[in-house]
């Protein structure tokens, strides 16, 4: 049962007189244990270090995603075979021109009307082909004999051999430096292992050439070849035809430097995009961690700092501008700080209000149990009897309250909430209320319920009958015999409301809040003093607190207006939040 009745306080202990004992020499003050100053360093070396493992995973992934493209980008294999297809059909057709010009005036007739390949004819009309191209061109005879190479010159002085120089580079050193990089990747890597090795002997004929063989058979052949230095050469062979007969074989070939100039010139541009866009994201992946790592960090040394302090300046940092994970989370931990900071001064004052108020009975039962040893009248004798076996009641009442009061956040963090019926509740402790009180003299309790109205809410089921059985008793304690207890319930909004008012003499305006703390008690008159521990409502007001609802108490007037004179009760609501069914 909850109730009003002021408890008599008891005098503070004394401090007793004379002076502290000094401090035992020889004694060292007692040093912090060596795990806890493990702790301290660990903590130190953590909050210290350049980058934090977050920095640097957040920039390996973004690195990393941004290599892997640019890596797909700089294969580049379809296209370096396009160039190639492109390459070939241009040879072709260039072939295919200096094959026509000589078939037509590179060729005389013998008497019996055969056509041959003036040797003479076809040297100089491939000289002059070549003079406006690179093109290496070779002529084969139908036999296989090279007649003509536009890379070796016959004149009066002998035999001079042309060879192709590779293109000069333009730049300084680092521009050949970097191309030399370039070129040592490009060959080793496996891309050009497909094509065979191209090789020229020193006597040239069409056995050594497959597009030449191919081309004296009258069909066109292309190929692609590999150096021995890593480079690459085109061949195509066309054959020199005269009214469909075979004269000849023309061999155009090519190296393959343009369009390795080609793909490195879209590779270094690929490497100056992904240069830019690496420091790009190398910035903006230092100034994501920065944004991530770095409150995370001050939020773990205020956390370590609340851990291992001893007082209350170390505060946790306020981020809730943010609006992201890392404000809630500052949020939560600001509010799980003040949460424990609360909690630590409610077990101080609870230690310190059940110190107080185990006194009381401990002082009075001392008093009792000294007289009685030096009394020898039995009337008195049995009146201190009396007076010790109540306060020994008194303590065990008190001490199976504190007991349950102490036990009751556990079980509120612990349990597990479920539908509760309020109006079914309120019904049941009315019928026991109304079965139990034929039986004596006690006020009566008018339950008023909405027909039909949704009066579930979340919570513990038995705690929330604690809360309403020490209301109604409360209000039945301060009834008259003869009067009434109203109890009713209705849903408003969000919540369900319930309001239970008595007839009693109602509460003094300035207690309307304090009925609440712990260990306040103010009771009818005539009731015997002790009876109650004044645990109820603020063991009631913890429930309610903990299922997200309020009590709160106002007296009810004879008009019905808070300002009038006379008091014709007291009513305490309750308030919980409705059940969701979603």
């Amino acid at each position: 049962m909850l109730e009003r009745t002021l408890a008599p306080t008891a005098s503070p202990p004394r401090a007793s007189k004379g002076k502290m004992a000094p401090p035992a020499r020889g004694k060292r003050a007692e040093s912090a244990p060596p795990e806890r100053n493990h702790d301290r360093n660990s903590a130190s070396q953590r909050y210290r270090r350049a980058f934090s493992p977050l920095t640097l995973r957040i920039l390996a992934v973004n690195v990393l995603a941004l290599a892997i493209l640019v890596g797909g980008l700089l294969y580049l294999g379809r296209y370096q075979d396009r160039l190639i297809e492109s390459e070939l059909e241009a040879l072709l057709t260039e072939a295919r021109i200096f094959a026509g010009a000589i078939g037509e005036a590179a060729v005389t007739r013998d008497g019996d009307e055969t056509n041959d390949l003036s040797h003479d004819l076809a040297r100089q009309m491939v000289r002059r082909l070549v003079e406006t191209t690179d093109t290496r061109t070779r002529l084969f005879d139908p036999f296989g004999r090279l007649i003509a190479d536009s890379r070796v010159l016959i004149g009066p002085g002998g035999v001079v051999q042309i060879e192709e120089l590779p293109p000069p580079v333009q730049g300084g050193w680092p521009t050949r430096l970097a191309i030399d990089i370039y070129d040592r990747i490009v060959n080793a890597l496996p891309s050009r292992d497909k094509f065979p090795v191209f090789r020229e002997g020193p006597d040239q004929v069409a056995n050594h050439y497959e597009d030449v063989v191919r081309a004296l058979t009258g069909d066109l052949s292309a190929s692609v070849w590999t150096t021995s230095d890593h480079g690459m050469i085109l061949t195509v062979a066309v054959p020199v035809q005269r009214f469909k007969q075979v004269l000849g074989a023309v061999m155009l070939s090519r190296g393959g430097a343009q369009i390795d100039a080609a793909i490195r010139s879209v590779r270094l541009d690929i490497l100056k995009v992904f240069a830019v866009a690496l420091a790009v994201t190398v910035l903006l992946s230092f100034y994501l961690a920065g944004t991530i790592a770095r409150p995370i960090r001050k939020l773990a040394a205020a956390a370590d700092h609340v851990r291992r302090g001893h007082g209350r300046h170390h505060e946790i940092p306020d981020f809730s501008r943010r609006g992201d994970e890392i404000g809630d989370l500052s949020g939560a931990l600001r509010d799980m700080t003040a949460a424990l900071w609360l909690r630590m001064d409610a077990i101080e004052s609870f230690a310190a209000d059940v110190a107080h108020e185990i006194k009381n009975p401990l002082t009075s039962l001392r008093s009792a149990v000294e007289t009685v040893a030096r009394v020898r009248d039995p009337d008195q004798q049995r009146r201190l009897m009396s007076i010790i076996e109540d306060d020994i009641q008194r303590m065990d009442r008190l001490i199976s309250d504190i007991s349950n009061a102490s036990r009751l956040d556990a079980e509120l963090s612990r349990a597990e909430t479920e539908p509760v019926d309020i109006g079914r509740m309120l019904r049941m402790l009315t019928d026991i209320h109304e079965t139990t009180a034929a039986e004596r003299a006690a006020p009566r309790v008018l339950l008023d319920l909405p027909t039909g109205a949704d009066l579930t809410v979340p919570g513990l089921e038995g705690r929330l009958v604690q809360v309403f059985q020490n209301i109604i008793a409360n209000a039945l304690s301060f009834s008259p015999p003869d009067g009434t207890v109203a109890v009713s319930a209705r849903a408003t909004g969000e919540f369900v409301e319930v309001t239970v008012a008595d007839q009693g003499p109602g509460m003094p305006e300035g207690k309307l809040e304090a009925i609440f703390d712990r260990f306040y008690t103010e009771r009818p008159a005539g009731e015997k003093f002790g009876t109650h521990s004044g645990l109820g409502l603020s063991i009631s007001k913890q429930i309610v607190d903990a299922h997200g609802g309020e009590i709160f108490a106002r007296n009810r007037h004879a008009d019905s207006e808070p300002d009038a004179a006379e008091v014709r009760g007291a009513v305490f609501t309750v308030r919980l939040p409705r059940h969701r069914n979603d």
